[in-house]
């Protein structure tokens, strides 16, 4: 009996750009925020109003257990903070930890919290990331840029470690996540 040759044929770069759109997205984008030049306290200001938006999130679709609405839940999510933004009535991340407290509250009233390992997982994350953005914001900018850097680094890990476990959130927006939070946290870091 003659052996087959069940070696995988190249994909060809279209192929892999295809598969890897959430990669380029999150780039392009990185791109187009690169730092404004507003300043080292803008920037950390307003990267630490968006940090909680992060674990939000995760913390409501894993409440939801509906991984199809991350997409949809970001664009939810970024209304409400352009919407904070333009209204300039509260902090958007004053929004972001009010909405994490109601769904935090709500998975403990209806059980949730007690019958699920991946929501307690977000509470948990969320909790950790909110404290991030907290601290981010009431240090002086130069330390707070560190936290709220490390803040946005630690949440690509996050994503990169659902992206792997397959849990959670759709699979395409946990890789775009993770590459879009390591590069803000490297820039915040190493470049503004």
């Amino acid at each position: 009996m003659e052996a087959t040759n069940t070696a995988p044929t190249p994909k060809s770069w279209i192929h892999v750009l295809k598969d890897r759109w959430p990669t380029a997205v999150a780039i392009g984008l990185t791109f187009l925020s690169a730092s404004s030049g507003s300043g080292l306290s803008s920037e950390v200001m307003s990267l630490a109003q968006v940090l909680p938006a992060l674990p939000l999130l995760y913390l409501v679709v894993a409440k939801l257990r509906r991984p199809a609405l991350s997409w949809p839940l970001l664009g939810v999510g970024m209304v409400i903070i352009i919407g904070a933004r333009l209204l300039d009535l509260v902090a958007p991340s004053t929004v972001l930890l009010t909405l994490a407290l109601i769904v935090l509250v709500w998975g403990m009233i209806d059980g949730h919290s007690r019958r699920s390992g991946e929501f307690r997982i977000q509470a948990i994350g969320m909790l950790g990331f909110g404290a991030l953005a907290l601290a981010g914001l009431a240090l002086d900018p130069e330390a707070g840029r560190y936290v709220v850097g490390a803040g946005w680094l630690l949440h690509g890990v996050w994503d990169f470690v659902h992206l792997r476990r397959g849990k959670v959130v759709a699979r395409s927006y946990a890789e775009w996540c993770g590459v879009l939070d390591v590069l803000i946290g490297l820039e915040l870091i190493f470049l503004v």
